[in-house]
């Protein structure tokens, strides 16, 4: 016993410190947009016995993910909340209640050397990536949100939204201002596969990309070819926000199939991150989501009508069209893993992850 209590304190000591018996140098941080733990749980069941990604994670635990103003936050709220640590109102992009600008994890690892990167499925003005570069009132605010993208000197960037970076004239034209810092501009996405080194931008869409399985295994070899890259762009290390960013249309459209295929993309993301981390020792991946989409349950079928083909014997229900409050899943892998275990508030994950990398 005495040894137990030992061990718990030198724990609780590391914790403290920001310190882990292995340098954390690089972060992956994986956010599924509205994925809960029946989303996660139908995908299994969909896979026929075949393991999730995820399922590899060697920690985890729970997040809560209520706002400063409502138990059900929003995305922003919530992006605001796993990228700056501070609760805010819905609707709030990288600002406090007080609509002052917080740094976040990102802006700070820059600061520090880091590389950085962003790949997400819909615009990259969308609320969970503008919670890590952006800090205006309100996540409508689409052109303002693109003016800080194109100023936040990522070094991967790859996702829709091409729209809102074009301008009404030559002057307000924002691919042009990544051209002038020299990145490359990838017209699609098989120019980005073929892209070997220096900063990138691909804005493959006007608005969203494809769903999945239209868009075939986009977000995983995107995953794949952001961290190569990456690992070159500094000696210091990397932090690298990646969402499966449509599973939560599948959960406000209460639509089960695109809810199972896009967690099934995410995952395949997920375990590429994982791949790297096994290859690349200091690696830590994060992996949560920002919020529940749709109140799915999963029930045993109560007649024909409720059979389903999707997973047969089995009926879904949703509950709503919108959010919920209900905690989310969280799954950590590699170095520093172990500081994600537990239930955890959303604005922890943030600040752990900026202790071990050192940041604070």
């Amino acid at each position: 016993m005495k040894i137990h209590r030992k061990l718990l304190l030198l724990l609780l000591l590391t914790a403290l410190s920001g310190n882990t018996s292995a340098q954390v140098k690089n972060i992956i941080f994986l956010i599924g947009d509205g994925m809960g733990t029946s989303a996660l749980t139908a995908t299994l069941f969909h896979a026929n016995g075949k393991p999730l990604e995820m399922q590899r994670a060697a920690a985890g635990g729970m997040v809560l993910t209520y706002s400063a103003t409502n138990r059900v936050t929003d995305s922003a709220a919530a992006a605001t909340a796993l990228a700056c640590g501070i609760k805010t109102y819905n609707g709030a992009i990288g600002v406090d209640t007080a609509r002052k600008p917080r740094e976040s994890i990102l802006e700070k690892a820059q600061k520090a050397g880091l590389a950085t990167g962003i790949i997400i499925t819909q615009s990259v003005t969308a609320a969970t990536p503008a919670g890590f570069v952006a800090h205006v009132d309100s996540r409508k605010k689409h052109e303002e949100i693109a003016a800080y993208v194109a100023n936040s000197n990522l070094d991967f960037l790859l996702g829709g939204g091409r729209k809102y970076f074009m301008g009404d004239s030559e002057s307000q034209n924002l691919i042009h201002k990544f051209e002038s810092k020299g990145y490359f501009i990838a017209q699609d996405f098989p120019e980005v596969l073929h892209h070997n080194q220096g900063r990138i931008v691909a804005l493959l869409a006007d608005a969203e990309l494809p769903k999945a399985p239209e868009r075939k295994e986009l977000l995983p070899k995107a995953t794949a070819k952001a961290l190569e890259i990456l690992k070159q762009a500094s000696s210091r290390g990397f932090f690298i926000m990646i969402e499966g960013s449509m599973i939560d249309g599948g959960g406000h459209s209460n639509h089960i199939e695109r809810i199972v295929a896009e967690t099934q993309d995410f995952d395949q993301a997920v375990g590429e991150a994982f791949d790297f981390a096994d290859q690349n020792p200091g690696t830590l991946v994060v992996v949560t989501a920002d919020h529940e989409t749709g109140g799915l349950s999963i029930i045993a079928e109560q007649n024909d009508e409720e059979q389903h083909a999707l997973t047969p014997g089995l009926a879904y229900r949703f509950s709503t069209q919108g959010h919920t409050a209900t905690m989310v899943p969280l799954f950590a892998y590699g170095t520093g893993a172990e500081y994600f275990c537990g239930i955890k508030d959303n604005t922890d994950i943030p600040k752990i992850m900026a202790r071990l990398l050192n940041l604070e």
